[in-house]
């Protein structure tokens, strides 16, 4: 009678363990996609502002330029954070 009770607790533990280990993985399925997706749009990012300021018009302008800049930079900078990550 004990060995049919321990046996009953270690399969129910054993099934909640194989849930928890699944949705995990899930989870974590969606959080690799989530952050291949941003890592895509910041790289988007980067090319349009290449493109939008391909005359140098915003970077002449002082007060747009400076602000442009500081753009750039940031967009940059998390350009190569997603770039040390993969």
């Amino acid at each position: 009678m004990l060995v049919e009770i321990l046996l009953g607790i270690l399969i129910i533990a054993f099934s909640v363990e194989g849930y928890v280990v699944w949705n995990l993985m899930k989870k974590t399925e969606l959080l690799e996609d989530y952050v291949g997706n941003v890592g895509e749009k910041i790289i988007n990012v980067n090319e349009r502002l290449a493109e939008i300021d391909s005359t140098g018009h915003f970077e002449a302008d002082d007060e747009v330029g400076t602000i442009f800049d500081t753009i750039k930079e940031t967009v940059s900078e998390l350009n190569e954070f997603i770039s040390e990550e993969k």
